[in-house]
């Protein structure tokens, strides 16, 4: 199904649940498709394995050399620069 970017903005709950019903939506901007809102699979909902611990959460930063204590490392980045 194609749908308008003013229609995804005045409608958003009946698109969202036309996706939720398994319908594939393509956005369209000036008549040219622009997006494309697919459903979630539930088999790969279901088949997620959950982390076993807080850490495995933070992947990203699990085999870093270069930063041994992340909080430390993103609150220096939060500090921004002075001028």
């Amino acid at each position: 199904m194609e749908i308008s970017i003013r229609q995804l903005r005045i409608q958003p709950g009946r698109i969202i649940s036309m996706v939720n019903n398994g319908l594939d939506v393509t956005v369209t901007y000036r008549g040219k498709p622009s997006a494309k809102i697919i459903p979630i699979a539930k088999e790969n909902i279901l088949n997620a394995k959950a982390p076993e611990s807080e850490d495995e959460l933070f992947g990203l930063w699990k085999n870093r050399e270069d930063v041994k204590n992340v909080d430390q490392y993103v609150r220096a980045l939060r500090k921004g620069r002075k001028f």
